[in-house]
């Protein structure tokens, strides 16, 4: 019988800045991968534990995600998430909720109880309070802002960096991805950049999962996500080859950003071309690694 092997990737964004201090963030990552540990090798789903972890991300206020957003120029708290399980490529997403506590539940329930892959704005809004989500009551209250002092604003076309994201390899073998975030700060009403796009922002199938954050435009142009995926089924490429090479794409056009990754073997990849990229990782072995930028 083949060895039962387990592997994980987060990410919290690629908008970190050495100015900041991320000793909030780093052993907080650290603490959801160890969670998200527990429940692979207990045998939960890889869907469920990328679900559970990016909740954890969007509830904790540390990440452009989540209860971290911030408002765009209208005052409103659009919010985009997406997830995928890659095991029948099923998928789930939410473009620009307003209204709701964790967009990748609600995602996730577009997945298990509709028949479509995507709710949008007023739809996606209804069909939340439809299925008993969590409401915000008082948003001024309630949301963090949590990016302020990274690279997360939009002075010409809503580049986004704010972005949370889990990758999961399960004991079945079993590939998925979950994607969540606020987008950037003062975008216009109706923005909606990679997150929630599947393909794009989010992708999952028999051969890897990946999460991405960074400028969404750029991500949706060269559909990131997905573009890893192939280039290692059809391009024969490693994941770390792949993922490098979809970053040096994006790079190519001017944008910045990054990507985690994990294949059916549980190898990791999490290249960046941005300063830092808020990321941990469980590898197949049992290590853990969390940290923001490459280490000197």
């Amino acid at each position: 019988m083949a060895k039962e092997i387990v592997a994980l990737a987060l990410h919290g964004g690629a908008g970190a800045r050495r100015s900041r201090d991320y000793r909030r963030e780093v052993p907080h990552m650290q603490g959801v991968v160890e969670a998200a540990r527990d429940r692979l090798r207990a045998g939960a789903s890889a869907l469920e534990v990328v679900a559970e972890a990016t909740q954890a991300l969007e509830a904790s206020g540390l990440y452009v995600a989540g209860r971290g957003a911030s408002p765009n120029l209208a005052g409103r708290y659009e919010l985009d998430a997406a997830l995928m399980d890659g095991s029948d490529q099923r998928a789930g997403s939410v473009a620009a909720l307003v209204g709701y506590r964790s967009p990748i539940s609600v995602a996730r329930a577009v997945m298990e109880k509709t028949q479509h892959v995507m709710l949008v704005g007023e739809g996606a809004g209804a069909f939340a309070g439809e299925q008993g989500f969590d409401a915000i009551d008082d948003p001024e209250a309630w949301f963090t802002r949590a990016g302020a002092g990274e690279d997360n604003h939009a002075p010409k076309i809503g580049l986004a960096h704010g972005t949370v994201g889990c990758v999961a390899l399960d004991r079945a073998g079993r590939l998925a991805a979950a994607t969540s975030t606020g987008g950037v700060f003062d975008k216009l009403p109706g923005r909606v950049g990679d997150c929630p796009l599947i393909g794009a922002g989010t992708w999952a199938d028999r051969t890897a999962a990946i999460s991405c954050t960074g400028q969404g435009e750029y991500f949706i142009r060269t559909n990131a996500a997905a573009a890893v995926a192939w280039r290692i089924r059809l391009g024969k490429q490693t994941l770390k080859a792949a993922s490098a090479g979809v970053i040096d794409e994006i790079g190519g056009f001017g944008g910045d950003g990054g990507l985690i990754a994990v294949d059916a073997a549980g190898r990791i990849a999490m290249p960046f071309n941005s300063e830092g990229m808020k990321r941990a990782c469980l590898h197949p072995d049992g290590r853990i690694e969390a940290l923001v930028f490459e280490p000197s």
